[in-house]
């Protein structure tokens, strides 16, 4: 019975123990020696004295140690805290307080930029160094241990007594304000996403998967518990370059890959050799609204792969996905709910929506977080009960109020409407900043498109796009906005363009609103 996340890796590496699991650069492990590696990591682990519930950050690249050390600090009955490799010591310094850290695992170099900050995180007690430790280290607060030698297997596992309803992970997340929120999710939240993915993804052992997000990003960890949850083989990737992507589908035979559409939009642009499309399965779409020009051009660069649009919010991993069947039938759709979660559409009174009128997406199922960590009013505000007409003798049971607004057609097909504090509010109109988006992307004048809501006595709200062109040279602003003209009402055409090379994203590769609007002004 698969009750602890790391069950996924330890019953596969039982019964299939030469089954290639991960692959590094060049680096190929079977699940046998992956599971050798999670159990050292455990056994080092519980010897600094990790137990039940308490915080292991993991800030590594993407590499063996990095995943043992996630799975291991789950063997050991540990909570692990993956951190974006991108983030900044400040950034990394506030996730090891908020959620009191005691043991960090990372690089020497990642140790060397963190020094500073770690002195001021009274929580911390060891720092494990994955590579090699300078001769002469420096005095440091809290104790430093190489990986090697601390990390080795030493008999069975420790006795964890995590079952599947306790803490197994924090993931990080931005909001539209303020700092990053740590989502509480447990062993439950994970291994049922990862059955329910692979589920609809059709996963098994023969699947390879490219795993391009970031491992502290839920879409990106996933790679990892829907691959081991099939017994399928992960290739780890630490994005740099967009040509890197076909260059390894093609020399390990991917299958399966699932990226942001800022992402996507940059791998469409790559050339795509015979070789390096013939074994793709399918390709997958989250974090955002694929740009129907992308979501064209893959479909034309990879004919036989199935393409997944999904949706989801790290407070409940992954609520919906659309069948590739439906995708000619229901354009825009983001589908039904995933296997084994329920997605309700909810007025503000708690009333359930009638089809075609527009409400809040409340998902309700195994894969809804404990809450935010260590911040009750925020967990109040998102996580609340189930809107019931029957059955009040129940127990109140918590669903995920997403915050975003949908609308389910007459099947139960749902479309994104926007994010309630993303909305744009002109001229005493709702306007979807998404809405505008994809008709600017319709165009064809821009590769990157972002739509936003700034202050105006006049009007409430002007809309201000932000682009990066589609070709290299001058951009005609006027063009576009005279061709938006004739494409959506005078109240949704945007009153400036901003023209930049690139657009800001936050280290999950998602556009970076919340900068954005710091960088515009009012």
């Amino acid at each position: 019975m698969r009750t602890n996340v790391h069950h996924l890796i330890e019953h596969r590496a039982r019964s299939h123990p030469a089954a290639p699991a991960l692959t590094v650069k060049n680096q190929t492990i079977g699940y046998g020696e992956l599971w050798t590696s999670i159990r050292g990591a455990a056994a080092g682990l519980s010897s600094l004295g990790v137990t039940a519930e308490q915080r292991v950050a993991v800030y590594l690249d993407k590499r063996v140690e990095t995943v043992a050390a996630v799975f291991g600090a789950s063997a050991a009955g540990g909570v692990f805290v993956p951190v974006n490799p991108l983030l900044r010591s400040a950034q990394v310094r506030h996730i090891l307080v908020d959620c009191a850290v005691t043991v960090l695992v990372t690089s020497p170099e990642r140790w060397a930029l963190l020094r500073g900050d770690l002195e001021t995180c009274p929580d911390l007690e060891h720092v494990v160094v994955v590579g090699a430790l300078p001769d002469d280290p420096p005095p440091c607060r809290y104790a430093v241990h190489p990986w090697e030698g601390l990390c080795t297997p030493r008999g069975g596992l420790p006795r964890a007594a995590a079952i599947d309803l306790d803490m197994a992970a924090i993931f990080y997340t931005s909001g539209s304000t303020g700092r990053p929120k740590g989502v509480v999710l447990s062993h439950r939240n994970l291994i049922a996403g990862a059955e329910s993915v692979a589920q609809y993804l059709g996963n098994s052992a023969d699947d390879v998967i490219l795993a391009v997000l970031p491992l502290s990003f839920d879409a990106g960890f996933s790679q990892l518990t829907t691959a081991f949850s099939a017994g399928a083989h992960v290739v780890l990737m630490d994005y740099l370059l967009p040509g890197d992507v076909p260059r390894l589908c093609a020399q390990h035979g991917v299958t399966g890959l699932t990226c942001v559409p800022p992402l996507w939009v940059q791998i469409a642009e790559q050339k795509w050799p015979p070789h390096a499309v013939r074994s793709l399965r399918y390709f997958a779409n989250t974090g955002g609204r694929l740009p129907k020009p992308t979501l064209d051009t893959l479909r034309a660069v990879f004919p036989d792969a199935r393409p997944y649009l999904m949706y989801g919010l790290t407070e409940a991993f992954r609520s919906t996905y659309l069948d590739p069947a439906e995708l000619d039938r229901r354009p825009g759709s983001i589908g039904k709910a995933i296997p084994g979660a329920q997605i309700l559409v909810v007025r503000p009174d708690g009333s359930l929506c009638d089809p075609g009128e527009e409400g809040e997406l409340v998902h309700r199922g195994a894969l809804v977080a404990l809450g935010y960590w260590n911040d009750p009013a925020r967990s109040a505000e998102r996580f609340r009960p189930v809107p019931r007409q029957e059955m009040p003798w129940r127990a109140p049971e918590l669903a995920v109020w997403s915050g975003d607004n949908v609308i389910a057609d007459e099947d139960g097909f749902l479309y994104f409407v926007g994010r309630r504090d993303e909305m744009i509010k002109t001229s005493g109109y709702r306007v979807s900043p998404t809405e505008i988006e994809d008709v600017v992307y319709e165009t064809g004048r821009v590769r990157d498109a972002v739509a936003l809501g700034v202050d105006d006595e006049d009007l409430g709200q002007r809309i201000q796009l932000v682009v990066t062109p589609a070709t290299a040279g001058r951009f005609d602003t006027g063009a576009l906005i005279g061709e938006l003209s004739k494409r959506v009402p005078r109240y949704m055409v945007p009153s400036s363009v901003s023209v930049r090379a690139e657009i800001p994203r936050s280290p999950n590769g998602k556009f970076d609103r919340a900068r954005l609007r710091e960088e515009l002004g009012p």
